[in-house]
């Protein structure tokens, strides 16, 4: 398969996909793919722990590590994490191929056991989040401050 895009962009890639969505991406935690499958990995686990409603605050006081999301306090946790989720997927599928489907991204959950509460219909919901050329991609990250509950799934 041809690569479409630069390898090695991981980061790039990320970090693109989350300022397009207005989601505020902390420094450190999802650098490469390993690292942010592993940061995407302990936010679900605590995420599951938490339940419905909470908020990237409450993720943080709860784990440690991740202090560095202190940058997106103002969303709830199921949409920063569906859209982290996103981003590691769309920047591996462009890092590695031509892109990123809606199709791939079930599987890439299921690989990587990162599913949530309500992750379906997050991102049936939320196409923007893998989509570039979405009209509305940049309004989410201004809807999940707005009403975060919005996103609740489960």
């Amino acid at each position: 398969m041809a690569a479409c895009y630069t390898s090695g962009d991981f980061k790039k890639y990320f970090t693109e996909n989350m300022n397009a969505l207005g989601a505020p991406v902390p420094t450190g935690l999802f650098d490469s793919y390993q690292k942010a499958i592993g940061t995407a990995a302990t936010i679900v686990g605590t995420l599951h722990l938490l339940g419905k409603g909470a908020t990237v605050g409450e993720l943080i006081a709860a784990t440690v590590g991740l202090e560095k999301l202190a940058v997106a306090t103002a969303f709830g946790a199921t949409f920063y994490v569906g859209v982290i989720i996103g981003s590691i997927a769309v920047a591996s599928g462009r890092a590695l191929s031509c892109g990123s489907r809606m199709s791939d991204m079930f599987v890439f959950n299921y690989q990587n056991k990162l599913q949530f509460r309500g992750w379906h219909s997050f991102y049936l919901q939320n196409p923007q989040v893998l989509d570039k050329s979405h009209p509305f991609r940049k309004s989410v990250g201004l809807r999940a401050t707005s009403s975060p509950h919005s996103f609740e799934y489960a």
